[in-house]
């Protein structure tokens, strides 16, 4: 009964919340293992109490996982509940009133705008390759993909006559962002030959396309972009999500709407996007205290 009970919050998750299958895989093992120390104790999920569940989260930490996965794994078991609960499953909801775990959210690392522009300019402009890195870093840049979502943009995701693409992120939600104009420019270049040329009389849906005349794969992306990153003299590590927290750190920067820069990210709260006002306002305190006359404490008077 009890896995009957997660077999029917599986297909309710995948069929109305409509969640990545990666999301509901995660949920569903977080589930399955509360579940298992639940019929340790010989404790039906019905009659499952907040201590069970405290429990349970205890039981998680001496395992050494972090206040993050604790946190995850609540997130599971409370949507579990919620959901035996609506169903008239169960008669309450034990986790109604839990604290989520505390964890130090770490701020993201970003690139400089220098920084930017020099890896934007590592590509070699002479050769297909080069033409074409230059086009996705621009896209990636200008429009705050994630990586999975670059490398499956389809020729029909992209306007270049009103300047924007659709992207297809988590869950399959489709979201409109604009284009700037120096991406526009690297894709036209990108499509006015160079994309023939690479597919050599093949045909392909695929935007961005490899030698072998199929979409570029997240790792080959990530492989050409940290070569392009070591040729462009960047010291961080770089990878494509790095950019992702540059494109938005630079719009709050220069006073962009949050909740605008949210859609465009494709964040489904806005409290996940708020992270990039903390960064904001660290390089303001930075500043603050570099520039203000009266920040830094007085020097001490030599006594004669």
């Amino acid at each position: 009964m009890q896995s009957e009970l997660l077999d029917f919050y599986v297909s309710f998750l995948r069929a109305e919340r409509n969640l990545a299958a990666k999301t509901v895989d995660a949920y569903a093992a977080d589930v399955r293992d509360y579940l298992a120390e639940l019929h340790k104790g010989g404790v039906k999920v019905e009659s499952a109490t907040r201590e069970h569940v405290l429990e349970h989260l205890a039981f998680l930490g001496k395992k050494g996982l972090s206040p993050r996965s604790r946190a995850r794994h609540l997130a599971a078991l409370r949507g579990f509940h919620r959901f035996l609960e609506d169903e008239k499953l169960s008669p309450a909801d034990p986790t109604g009133d839990l604290d989520t775990p505390r964890h130090a959210r770490k701020l993201p690392v970003f690139l400089t705008v220098e920084e930017v522009v020099a890896l934007l300019d590592a590509p070699d402009p002479k050769t297909l390759a080069g033409i074409r890195d230059r086009a996705m870093i621009e896209v990636l840049y200008a429009t705050g993909l994630r990586v999975s979502e670059l490398v499956s943009l389809g020729l029909n995701d992209v306007n270049l006559v009103d300047g924007y693409i659709l992207a297809f992120g988590k869950g399959n939600k489709e979201r409109v962002i604009p284009l700037g104009k120096k991406a526009i420019e690297a894709i036209k270049t990108w499509l006015e030959g160079p994309r023939l040329s690479v597919l050599k009389g093949r045909e392909s849906k695929a935007l961005f396309v490899s030698p072998r005349g199929k979409a570029l794969t997240r790792m080959g992306f990530w492989k050409l972009l940290r070569r392009h990153a070591r040729g462009a003299g960047i010291k961080k590590a770089i990878s494509p999500h790095k950019l992702r927290h540059s494109f938005a750190t630079h719009l709050v920067e220069r006073g962009a709407d949050l909740r605008a820069v949210q859609a465009m990210l494709g964040h489904a709260d806005l409290g996940t996007t708020q992270i990039y006002t903390h960064v904001d306002s660290r390089r303001l305190r930075a500043m603050y205290d570099d520039k203000h006359p009266r920040s830094k404490a007085p020097k001490k008077n030599k006594l004669k």
